[in-house]
């Protein structure tokens, strides 16, 4: 019986993943995920504090978005590098790091496909950005790679069990997900990161923090995501009318489920892994 599965698992047709990543660009090409993204600023600057960001540090952003975390080791005078493979995305955060005075590299490039030599940087950072790429394992391969012996990584993605991961699980009803990917919150659970990055970790550390949405109502927050954020906004456009009135019920049960406002306006924490890895060699 074992052998015969075995053989079946083989057998299932493999995802392309080239054509996904080309879908996943359009869906973050599309609203304007800067609206989203500027009032996660906070997850940044924490980030950065835990990774212990230093100046002069080399530090490099991969699917970097609007650039929560390039602008906060820059606010600490790290030498950053910013990258996104959605240029719109990057063009976000030169106007947010220009208003602020900091000094910032931007660079088109993909986290499974970086352009830089081994051990280029001390540090690599990501907020709810890697954990989205097609290929998990290749990611994480490449920023291993352009990470020196001895530097950091730090990440904060969404939990499968907290609010957004419950989010993508809500929407994956309606839009089922491409099949054979392992899901993008699966980067939200210790486990999953130890088989990432396990092997050539000196240290793996995790910290399970919240992440608070304020708005006015249920209603507000689903239509403030319906127009600017992308996979939202994505899974609305991809049914008809009566899907859709289906669709924004279960969000707003959801959104009730989470709420801690008491009554008042909604305040969901959105639960996410905090974590700092050490490159081994060093």
């Amino acid at each position: 019986m074992g052998t015969t599965l075995s053989a079946a698992a083989k057998a299932a047709p493999q995802p392309d993943l080239a054509a996904i990543k080309t879908k996943q660009q359009g869906v973050w090409a599309s609203g304007d995920y800067s609206r989203i993204g500027a009032r996660l600023q906070v997850v940044g600057e924490t980030l950065c504090e835990a990774v212990g960001v230093r100046a002069d540090e080399r530090v490099l952003d991969v699917a970097a978005g609007n650039g929560n975390a390039s602008l906060a080791a820059a606010r600490r005078f790290a030498k950053v590098t910013s990258t996104d493979y959605v240029g719109g995305l990057l063009e976000a955060g030169r106007r947010r790091a220009a208003a602020d005075g900091l000094d910032i590299g931007f660079r088109t490039a993909d986290v499974e496909n970086l352009p830089f030599e081994d051990g280029a940087f001390d540090v690599v950072l990501s907020t709810f950005g890697v954990m989205f790429a097609p290929n998990q394992e290749r990611a994480a391969q490449e920023m291993m790679r352009v990470l020196r012996p001895g530097g950091r990584l730090g990440f904060a993605n969404w939990t499968p069990e907290g609010f957004i991961g419950e989010l993508f699980k809500v929407v994956g009803r309606h839009v089922p997900p491409p099949a054979g990917l392992r899901p993008a919150a699966s980067w939200g659970t210790e486990p999953r990161l130890v088989e990432l990055f396990g092997p050539l970790a000196a240290d793996i550390r995790a910290v399970r923090r919240n992440y608070t949405f304020s708005y006015r109502s249920p209603r507000h927050w689903i239509e403030y995501f319906r127009e600017y954020y992308g996979p939202v906004m994505k899974a609305f456009s991809a049914l008809d009318a009566p899907k859709q009135a289906a669709l924004h019920a279960d969000l707003v049960t959801l959104l009730r489920r989470f709420d801690t406002g008491q009554g008042g306006t909604l305040v969901v924490p959105g639960e996410y892994l905090e974590v700092v890895i050490v490159k081994a060699g060093g």
